[in-house]
């Protein structure tokens, strides 16, 4: 049996300008971890080859730093690797494929397939490799798999970087098709598709290995790579998921419709630690208490993710009576916390955003003058 790893969509370079500093340095960081994960794997399972179907690099103009750490992170595996690049990192006259080469730092073991054709990696198994060119075309660069000749016997092997039609969710780019049928129309053992970032199954033969750590709040199913066994020319191949990846990306809605809604939110997020990334969306109606509670339940759980994103424009701010009434808000201070109020409830989301602004400014100016009117002279 002839073994394989396929993966795709490293990204190495990403930038996390969403987060902090801090973390988005380590989410970077950990996509070289990950990939020298994939060296160690590859070595222990003593797989025969390692493909790498496309995007490899988050965009051409990645420091050569990076270039050099990205293939020192191969160093664990000593078998053969074989790259292609994507639409972030197209094999251009000038690309980073071509720094990459001129930096020397390619090791001999791994096969930068810049052109369409036929990589052998062993006497048993043929990678046929469709790289792009070009970000962007509206050709179907597997085609020519149809015309690649290999030997009698030996596994036929495709890899390739795109959208196979009609097979992905609606609104995906159009650019870079692939046909659906072109594992049977180049008589393919197996395809091994990139671009999808998600682990995708299409039939049989085709997969996507979606991108080994995720890296954006889309819930297709990333973190993993594929370990693909196949006996012989024509057999169906067995294909198992594995999961390298070190952060878990959580997107989450709070709706809090009662003041106890919050610590309920308080018991969800506390099982989440530093390998979390997470999303959440928190609407409702708070009174002053339980806004500051929700700060407080927000706070701690920054302090133990990897990364928040914590949106709170759908919470609308309503002081209660006893609100207004312990902060001493009368007369016409009390006036405008009622319009601002009111402003919120309007359903204009920059209006209602203004709005609960403002009125957190009111109500932390009034708890201030009500501490400095407290304070002995």
């Amino acid at each position: 049996m002839a073994t394989f790893i396929h993966t795709a969509d490293w990204q190495i370079g990403r930038q996390y300008g969403q987060f902090d500093v801090e973390s988005g340095a380590l989410l970077a960081e950990a996509r070289f971890d990950t990939v020298a994960g994939i060296a160690r794997l590859a070595q222990a399972r003593g797989v025969d080859a390692v493909l790498v179907a496309g995007d490899v690099f988050d965009t051409q103009a990645v420091s050569d730093r990076t270039i050099r750490r990205l293939f020192a992170a191969l160093a664990a595996y000593a078998g053969p690797w074989v790259m292609i690049p994507g639409n972030h990192d197209a094999a251009l006259a000038e690309s980073v494929w071509t720094r990459a080469q001129a930096l020397g730092c390619v090791p001999a073991n791994v096969h930068l397939a810049l052109e369409p054709g036929v990589v052998r990696v062993s006497d048993t198994m043929a990678v046929l490799a469709a790289p792009l060119t070009q970000r962007h075309t509206y050709d179907d660069v597997t085609a020519t798999f149809d015309r690649l000749d290999t030997p009698a016997g030996v596994l036929r092997i495709g890899l390739a970087h795109g959208s196979v039609t009609g097979k992905l969710d609606e609104g995906i780019d159009s650019a870079n098709p692939i046909a659906a049928d072109r594992a049977v129309t180049a008589r393919l053992d197996y395809l091994a598709l990139g671009d999808w970032h998600g682990c995708l199954r299409l039939d049989g033969r085709t997969w996507y290995s979606g991108t080994p750590e995720p890296e954006r709040f889309r819930g297709n199913d990333p973190g993993d790579v594929l370990i693909v066994g196949i006996d012989a020319a024509g057999a169906e191949p067995v294909v198992d998921r594995l999961r390298v990846a070190r952060y878990r990306w959580l997107s989450w809605q709070a709706p809090l419709l009662v003041d106890a809604d919050i610590d309920a939110l308080a018991q969800r997020l506390a099982p989440l630690g530093s390998d979390d990334v997470l999303r959440l969306e928190v609407s409702g109606s708070l009174t002053l208490a339980a806004w500051e509670r929700l700060q407080g339940v927000l706070g701690e759980a920054d302090a133990r993710v990897r990364a928040l994103r914590a949106d709170t424009t759908q919470v609308v701010l309503a002081p209660d009576a006893h609100d207004l009434s312990t902060l001493g808000l009368d007369g016409y201070v009390a006036d405008v916390a009622n319009a601002l109020q009111a402003m919120q409830a309007e359903g204009d989301p920059a209006k209602g955003e203004t709005a609960r602004d403002a009125l957190r400014l009111l109500v932390q100016f009034q708890q201030e003058a009500t501490r400095a009117a407290g304070s002995p002279a």
